[in-house]
């Protein structure tokens, strides 16, 4: 499932888009976005290394971006990082 820095996208994770065209970097924020919400535990051990904190917590701070149950879990996960 793993190349290197990369991941495979699951397309049950990215079911509106094709997973294939999705740049890690580019689509940062929304990658971020969906497995914290919806991912599984190796894609968010993925996300946590791949991902500057910052930019997670920028993610998790957007209260558009993330489900109330999840932006609670994550807001505390991140107290102190």
């Amino acid at each position: 499932m793993w190349y290197n820095a990369y991941m495979k996208f699951r397309q049950a994770l990215f079911w509106d888009v094709n997973p294939e065209k999705i740049d890690a970097e580019r689509n940062a924020e929304y990658i971020i976005e969906r497995i914290l919400d919806l991912g599984h535990d190796d894609e968010v051990r993925w996300v946590r290394k791949f991902y500057d904190i910052s930019l997670i917590k920028k993610v998790v701070d957007n209260p558009r971006r993330l489900r109330s149950d999840t932006k609670k879990l994550w807001t505390l996960m991140l107290q102190n990082n």
